[in-house]
C-alpha cells in the first residue's frame, strides 16, 4: 500500500524541513528575503493576484509583490527572483506583455537562480501551444477543445517526485484543490518535464464534454528552463484553504532555495475527502445561496453561509466580507468564522474594523479571537 511504503519517507522528509533551528530561519528571513513578483497587467485576475501575493506571506522569509508589464520593461525583473503568472487569461497576459516583454520574461527565466512560476492561465502562457501567444518556455502542448471544461473541487495525486516537493502531502492517495479552467497538457517529452502530480478527475462538466481526458494529465510540473527553472500548477493552490502553502513552496523550488515546513494551522490536506465539480444543478444552487446572504431572515443567511462552506464555494468568502457589517450579531460571527475557516487573510482590515465596530464585550472577544488567529495566518512559519 502506497501510505504504508512512503511513511518513513514523509517522517524523514518532514524532519529534514525542520531541522534548522529558529534562529537559523529568522536569520534567513531578515537576510536573504526571497523577491517574489507577481504579474498583475491585463489578463491577470484581481482575485488571483490577490490570493497570490496572500499566500505567499505565509512565508517570512518572502517579500511578495506585484509587477507590471511597463515594469518588466523597466528593469524591476534585474531586482526579482521569482515571478510569478496568476490565473485569468494566458493570451491577455501575453498581449499585455508585448513581444519586447515576452523576451525580457524568457531572458530573466533562462539566468541561473531565477523561477517562473505559472499559475492556471500562467500555465496556458508559458506553454509551447501552436497559434497560441504563449512564451515557449516549457514544451508543452495545452488541449485547446478541452478550454472551458468547468470549475470546482479536483482530485490529484502526488508522483515520487512530488513527494519530494511537497512531502506533508506525501501519505494521501488523493488530494484535492480548486480548479478553473486550467490547462491540461499533452507531454511528449517526459524526460525533460518532471511531472509532481497527476490529475484523478474526470472534468467535464458540460453535456458536450468528452469524457476521459484529463484523467493522468500534470496537475503540477517542473522544468528546467535554460538554468532557470519553470514550475506550474493547473488549478488554484491559493484558492484553496489548507493548501495556500503550497503556493510559496513552488516560489522556493523554482530556485532551489531551502523547503521550509509552514504551520501546522495552513498545512490541512486532510480537510477535503472527495472532488466536488460544479455541474449546471449546483451552479444553481450556489446562486440561489448568494441571493439568501441578502435575506431578511438572518437564520436563512447563517444556513446559505454553512451551505457555501460544504460546497467550498470560493466565490461565497468573498460575498461573505460585507455581512461583517450586517446588523444581527449571528449573521457578523459566522461571516467571521467563515472567514477565519477559509483562511481569506484579504479580509484582514475588514475584520479588524468588526473588531472596533462591536459593542458587546462577549461578542467583541469572540471577533477579536477571530481575527488575531488569521492575522497569525501571515508570515506564520
Amino acid at each position: 500500500m502506497r501510505k504504508i511504503n512512503i511513511i518513513l519517507f514523509v517522517v524523514a522528509a518532514l524532519f529534514l524541513l525542520q531541522s534548522c533551528s529558529s534562529k537559523k530561519q529568522e536569520q534567513d528571513a531578515s537576510t536573504q528575503k526571497i523577491d517574489v513578483r507577481v504579474f498583475n497587467g491585463n489578463g491577470a485576475s484581481n482575485v488571483c493576484v490577490t490570493e497570490t501575493l496572500e499566500a505567499l506571506n505565509i512565508d517570512a522569509g518572502i517579500t511578495a509583490h506585484p509587477i507590471t508589464a511597463a515594469q518588466i520593461m523597466s528593469g524591476v525583473l534585474n531586482q526579482t527572483d521569482v515571478l510569478i503568472f496568476p490565473g485569468g487569461s494566458g493570451s491577455k497576459q501575453f498581449n499585455n506583455l508585448g513581444f519586447q516583454g515576452a523576451e525580457k520574461v524568457r531572458e530573466f527565466g533562462k539566468q541561473k537562480g531565477n523561477g517562473v512560476v505559472g499559475i492556471c492561465a500562467g500555465g496556458y502562457l508559458l506553454g509551447d501551444t501552436p497559434n497560441y501567444p504563449n512564451l515557449h518556455m516549457i514544451p508543452l502542448i495545452h488541449i485547446r477543445e478541452h478550454y472551458n471544461r468547468g470549475r470546482g473541487l479536483i482530485s490529484f495525486s502526488q508522483t515520487a517526485e512530488g513527494d519530494l516537493s511537497f512531502p506533508e502531502n506525501a501519505s494521501f492517495d488523493s488530494l484535492y484543490v480548486q480548479y478553473y479552467d486550467g490547462p491540461i497538457y499533452e507531454i511528449s517529452d517526459t524526460s525533460s518535464v518532471v511531472v509532481l502530480a497527476t490529475i484523478n478527475t474526470d472534468i467535464a462538466t458540460k453535456s458536450k464534454d468528452p469524457h476521459g481526458v484529463t484523467q493522468g494529465k500534470p496537475a503540477f510540473l517542473s522544468y528546467n528552463y535554460g538554468q532557470g527553472k519553470v514550475i506550474v500548477c493547473v488549478g488554484h493552490p491559493e484558492s484553496t484553504h489548507g493548501m495556500r502553502w503550497m503556493v510559496p513552496r513552488m516560489a522556493r523550488m523554482s530556485i532551489d532555495a531551502p523547503l521550509i515546513s509552514y504551520a501546522k494551522e495552513l498545512v490541512k490536506p486532510e480537510s477535503y475527502q472527495k472532488e466536488l465539480l460544479f455541474f449546471a444543478e449546483r451552479s444553481q444552487f450556489e446562486s440561489k445561496l448568494f441571493w439568501l446572504l441578502s435575506d431578511e431572515d438572518p437564520h436563512n443567511i447563517v444556513m446559505a453561509i454553512d451551505e457555501l462552506k460544504r460546497l467550498h464555494s470560493r466565490p461565497s468568502i468573498r460575498w461573505s466580507i460585507g455581512l461583517l457589517r450586517h446588523p444581527n450579531v449571528m449573521v457578523r460571527l459566522k461571516a467571521a468564522e467563515y472567514l477565519l475557516f477559509t483562511e481569506y487573510t484579504d479580509a484582514l482590515p475588514d475584520l479588524k474594523q468588526a473588531v472596533i465596530n462591536e459593542k458587546a464585550k462577549d461578542n467583541k472577544e469572540i471577533m477579536d479571537r477571530y481575527y488575531k488567529q488569521l492575522y497569525s495566518y501571515t508570515n506564520s512559519n
